[in-house]
């Protein structure tokens, strides 16, 4: 009389479940954020057959529409039998880059940002952080930004609590406040500067290595993303550990199901 579920492991082959698994590890280790996340996507409908909506020159029944880079519309057959509809969001909870960033506190560099989503603060300090998004020069170049993606990167952090020192305090909520949510750039100065000599450095560094200016912030769009790979959880290894499941999994399924 009830409902009985199913588990996939009665269903399925090992070999058929791990063979998914990695592919969507590979994903959702690449789509840090909703523009990788929509590229990925892009290019296996590409791969599929599907044609950009503005590429058509006839009728064709798969079809698909990119928004600003951060949403994707992808259409299959056609609407004499009814419609079904899909749908999911990339987006996952994170930390974003403040129109004017830097500034020098205590001979250290940081940077501000505010919290997207269902951030839980607490969790993300002393997190590895990756930065990643795109920088809009003054003459329309665009400049892909991935620092802390290749394991070569440095990576940035909010800095946590000292253990010992704050061991007697324990009201969290008083400590990880969102505006003490900024993260570390650096700490050595440049040589010859008086004021703010670190976060010069820090521009100087941007410069040299990605062509970014401090003015060039004000038209970027850079998020702060945790800088782990996936893992295999368990003994038996039947979970992924991995930052963006919500609710890049649906959405990945959604995609693969239409292909």
């Amino acid at each position: 009389m009830g409902l009985k579920g199913h588990l996939v492991w009665d269903k399925r082959k090992r070999e058929e479940i791990e063979e998914f698994s990695n592919e969507y590890k590979k994903f959702i280790e690449f789509a840090k954020i909703e523009r990788l996340a929509i590229s990925y996507f892009e290019e296996l409908l590409r791969k599929s057959g599907f044609i950009r909506i503005d590429e058509v020159t006839d009728v064709e029944d798969q079809v698909y529409l990119v928004n600003r880079n951060k949403s994707l519309v992808a259409i299959k057959g056609n609407i004499e039998n009814g419609v079904n509809f899909v749908a999911a969001h990339v987006d996952s909870p994170r930390l974003d880059l403040r129109t004017y960033p830097l500034y020098e506190e205590a001979d250290i560099a940081l940077a501000k940002t505010h919290y997207y989503g269902g951030v839980k603060k607490y969790q993300w300090f002393s997190l590895p952080l990756a930065l990643v998004g795109v920088v809009v020069k003054e003459d329309g170049q665009k400049i892909d930004v991935c620092i802390g993606c290749d394991d070569k990167d440095p990576v940035f952090v909010l800095p946590d609590l000292l253990p010992h020192l704050d061991k007697e305090d324990n009201k969290v909520s008083e400590h990880f406040k969102a505006e003490k949510m900024n993260i570390i750039l650096g700490s050595i100065p440049l040589q010859g500067e008086e004021n703010e000599p670190v976060k010069k450095n820090v521009l100087k560094l941007l410069k040299d290595k990605y062509n970014i200016d401090e003015e060039d912030f004000v038209s970027a769009d850079l998020e702060l993303v945790p800088a782990l790979k996936p893992r295999d959880v368990g003994i038996d290894s039947s979970f992924i550990g991995a930052y963006g499941h919500d609710d890049k999994i649906c959405a990945y399924e959604g995609v693969m199901a239409l292909l």
